[in-house]
């Protein structure tokens, strides 16, 4: 039995010590060097901690080969990690760090004037004296699968940044599964594009500790040119993608796949965003052999919580499931009433099963309004997370996202899905990317569409055979791209903006 996700690494590195396991554009490193250099920076906390476990620590460093040691580092002390953004604000930097409190950050020298009001640990300056393997492995022996491993900061409909607690158990049951389900094995590329402090970026690092893959951390820049994007997947033979729509949509809009034609890719996995069906289209036309899997989950799950594996054609007007639970996962669909719904209705997406985070760091308030009691169960205490998620099952009983209740509005005296409205706009001719929302305000729904040279005219005629009245958009607004947030989804905050500079 597995009780620390660290332990994936130990039996890597006796597995496959000579493989490369992460490599960025500077540095690569095999899993008996992730392994001693985890156990090198063990040491040095074990020493400034003198042998204190299950303490909260930061990682404070590039999207690079060094940020995994220093997340196996913290696993092998016995402790667990926040990966912290290095280009988010100073203040929203200290609103992260004064509600965790960690005890120590580790960084680099590169970034350490940052943070110079924390203790810290300093990777390009480790004490060269690794911890014995086997006090390694009695720490890990300490550890049980219910423990934290990591606290990752996302933001709530407010903006201030809540820490999600993650479980050991959570993430073991997680990356098991995906490799039942999709056969990652030592021939695996991913090509990362998940920031670390994104939990998508789950699924590459620890699916490559369990099964002896390769991660190669695509840099950023690369995300800014679809030509670069699919050359650089195609010199370092990546034959696996788990990446958030708005990415994809980046090579498939820049016609990249036409010009360097992808062969090796074997299987293409999405999350985190809606994915439009003209998107999907595109890229299985170009790459037709791939398998493709829709993956559904909110921060609050240990990465992903339902799944659909594309199996058949889709019209681009049509909803792309997000499929049924994953293993050792329940999905609970309730209506107002706290109900299971009927069919055809739409419902609340919560969730039940080890893979829901123990609830917000330091926040109870907030805790209690979304991981409450199962409302189906007045037996025994049982925590369901309610995602605020609106679904429902189509005739093949698979689920379908709806859209977010935060995204449902009242307009004309109708509820209206936002969601629904994207569907429809994607569905234009030479739509290449869209958003939705809703200026409360003057109350009109407001469209940006993208690319900048498409009429308007012909996008609302378009769906003026589609949709009601009342779901028209009162201004369609065409942009040469929509802004993206650090996570690569699209920035709504900032559209809204726009909106109110024009207006």
């Amino acid at each position: 039995m597995v009780n620390s996700a660290a332990n994936y690494l130990r039996k890597a590195a006796k597995h496959f010590p000579n493989k490369i396991a992460f490599q960025d554009e500077n540095k690569s490193i095999t899993f008996g060097e992730l392994d001693r250099y985890a156990c090198l920076l063990a040491y040095n906390i074990y020493q400034k901690f003198n042998g204190a476990t299950k303490q909260a620590i930061g990682v404070y460093l590039s999207r690079k080969v060094d940020c995994i040691v220093a997340f196996m580092g913290v696993l092998y002390s016995g402790n667990y990690y926040t990966p912290l953004d290095i280009a988010m604000p100073k203040e929203r930097l200290e609103k992260i760090t004064d509600i965790l409190n960690p005890t120590l950050i580790v960084t680099d020298i590169a970034h350490q004037k940052r943070i110079s009001g924390y203790q810290t640990i300093i990777l390009d300056r480790l004490v060269p004296e690794p911890m014995e393997s086997n006090t390694i492995d009695a720490i890990l022996d300490t550890v049980i699968d219910t423990d934290v491993l990591y606290v990752m900061f996302t933001s709530g409909s407010t903006g201030n940044p809540k820490g999600v607690i993650i479980t050991h158990r959570a993430v073991i049951d997680y990356v098991d599964w995906l490799a039942d389900t999709f056969h990652f094995d030592e021939t695996t590329v991913f090509g990362n594009q998940a920031p670390f402090y994104f939990d998508n970026s789950v699924l590459d690092i620890y699916s490559t500790l369990k099964n002896g893959c390769k991660t190669i951390i695509i840099p950023e820049e690369k995300f800014l040119s679809g030509i670069q994007l699919c050359s650089f997947l195609r010199e370092y033979e990546i034959n696996t993608l788990f990446w958030v729509p708005s990415a994809m949509a980046l090579v498939a809009n820049s016609n990249a796949l036409e010009k360097i034609p992808l062969k090796k890719l074997t299987k293409i996995l999405f999350a985190g965003e809606v994915m439009p069906a003209k998107l999907l289209n595109k890229w299985r036309k170009m790459v037709p052999d791939a398998v493709y899997a829709n993956l559904y989950g909110p921060t609050e799950i240990a990465v992903d919580c339902t799944y659909y594996i594309v199996d058949r054609e889709f019209e681009e007007t049509e909803n792309i499931p997000i499929g049924i639970a994953c293993k050792n996962t329940d999905i609970l669909v309730l209506n107002d009433q706290d109900n299971l719904v009927s069919a055809g209705e739409i419902g609340e997406l919560c969730v039940r099963g080890s893979c829901i985070a123990y609830g917000y760091y330091g926040n109870s308030i907030k805790t209690e309004e979304v991981f409450v009691q199962n409302p189906l169960n007045d037996k025994y205490p049982e925590k369901i997370y309610r995602t605020g998620d609106l679904v429902k099952y189509n005739k093949r009983g698979e689920l379908l996202f709806i859209g977010r209740k935060d995204f449902q509005i009242k307009h004309r005296g109708y509820r209206i899905e936002l969601g629904e409205i994207e569907t429809a706009v994607f569905s234009a001719p030479n739509v290449e990317n869209c958003c939705a929302i809703y200026d409360e305000e003057n109350k009109k729904i407001v469209i940006f569409v993208v690319p900048e040279t498409l009429n308007k005219k012909v996008v609302y005629a378009h769906l003026k055979r589609l949709l009601p009245q009342y779901m028209l958009p009162g201004i369609i607004m065409t942009e040469k791209a929509l802004p993206l947030n650090s996570n690569g989804k699209i920035d709504r905050p900032i559209l809204k903006s726009r909106l109110k500079e024009s207006i």
